[in-house]
């Protein structure tokens, strides 16, 4: 586990960015953290990675469950799972979907998905130190997870 300070969003986005630059597979990263501690920022900064559009609008999808944007030949799938009340509800919003080597699948509030054992290849995590500023916790399981953050962290 590598763990990050950001004193500003612009920091969290960068460490995104960088993340986002490096992926060319599908991968599962979860992201934990309170409200408003830089998860839906550090989303912002790995879609710019990716190379998604700047036409689109990264919102954390709070009440829509899947915000979907097109980076060709990958897509990222921003979940948000806060309003799902168990791992049964995963079936009608076509998780099973997305679970496939063209989907970067980012998921904030992931802990519904303990009930499946489900694996992520990366889990962040966002936490507020004494003087505000985010603590960033990155762990990887799986070798594509684990190469990932070795790059990262040279």
């Amino acid at each position: 586990m590598k763990t990050l300070e950001s004193k500003t969003a612009e920091e969290t986005l960068a460490l995104g960015e960088s993340i986002g630059k490096m992926i060319s597979q599908g991968l599962t990263i979860a992201l934990k953290g309170d409200l408003g501690a830089g998860k839906t920022t550090f989303v912002k900064g790995l879609a710019k990675g990716l190379g998604v559009s700047k036409d689109y609008y990264i919102t954390s999808p709070t009440f829509t469950i899947i915000n979907e944007y097109p980076v060709p030949p990958l897509t990222l799938c921003h979940l948000d799972l806060y309003r799902l009340s168990s791992a049964d509800e995963l079936e009608y919003i076509g998780f099973d979907d997305l679970l496939d080597d063209i989907h970067v699948m980012v998921v904030e509030w992931p802990d519904i998905l303990k009930d499946i054992s489900f694996p992520f290849d990366i889990e962040i995590r966002f936490e507020f130190d004494k003087n505000y500023n985010r603590r960033i916790s990155v762990s990887a399981s799986g070798q594509w997870g684990k190469n990932l953050l070795n790059k990262l962290f040279l």
